[in-house]
C-alpha cells in the first residue's frame, strides 16, 4: 500500500486517494467516499490516508 504525495494516487484496488491541499492543510480524500480531517502534518495525513487502505 503506497499513498503519495500531494495530488497522488494510491495504488491499491478499489481505493484511490487523493491527499489536497487547502491553504496549510492537507485533506485525504478515497474514492470509495471516506474522507479524513484536515491535518497541518502532511505525515500525519498519509498515514491516516494509508490505514484507511490497509483496513479497506
Amino acid at each position: 500500500m503506497r499513498v503519495e504525495s500531494e495530488q497522488g494516487r494510491s495504488a491499491a484496488p478499489g481505493h484511490q486517494v487523493v491527499l489536497t491541499e487547502r491553504g496549510p492543510f492537507v485533506a485525504p480524500r478515497c474514492s470509495c467516499g471516506w474522507y479524513g480531517p484536515a491535518r497541518r502534518s502532511r505525515p500525519l495525513a498519509r498515514d491516516e490516508a494509508a490505514a484507511h487502505v490497509a483496513v479497506g
